[in-house]
């Protein structure tokens, strides 16, 4: 069993903070979950494009509110509290925070901890663990 405080977490290299989020990667691939799960916060007036080539993601959102444009098709779905979204064709996409936004994300194949978005908004499939 693995339990993990998320407040502990926080102040460990399991919190990674980088323009407009930041990240406490509570469960990562050296836990042998098959996935990765993250607390992840969106700072208010970010506009993030990303483009998850090597992960797939689930996001929900626990708090605040914002925006996520599909790229290929123009669409544009509002998040909220209890909007839940999935990359499940590692869909290039911008994220936009109207407000902070406090998001419960899943990651597959599973983080290794120390990730940020490389130049094509993308995580490196692997990267150095926490």
């Amino acid at each position: 069993m693995i339990v993990r405080d998320l407040h502990e977490a926080e102040q460990t290299r399991r919190r990674v903070v980088t323009k407009g989020w930041e990240s406490t990667r509570l469960l990562l691939k050296e836990d042998q979950m098959g996935f990765s799960f993250h607390m992840t916060t969106i700072y208010a007036g970010s506009e993030l494009p990303m483009h998850y080539q090597n992960h797939l993601e689930s996001v929900y959102c626990v708090s605040g509110e914002g925006s996520i444009e599909d790229i290929a098709t123009g669409e544009v779905h509002q998040i909220k509290a209890g909007v839940m979204y999935a990359l499940d064709k590692h869909d290039k996409h911008i994220l936009r925070a109207k407000s902070e936004m406090k998001m419960a994300c899943v990651f597959n194949p599973p983080l290794n901890g120390l990730e940020v978005h490389d130049e094509t908004g993308a995580y490196p499939l692997e990267a150095e663990t926490v």
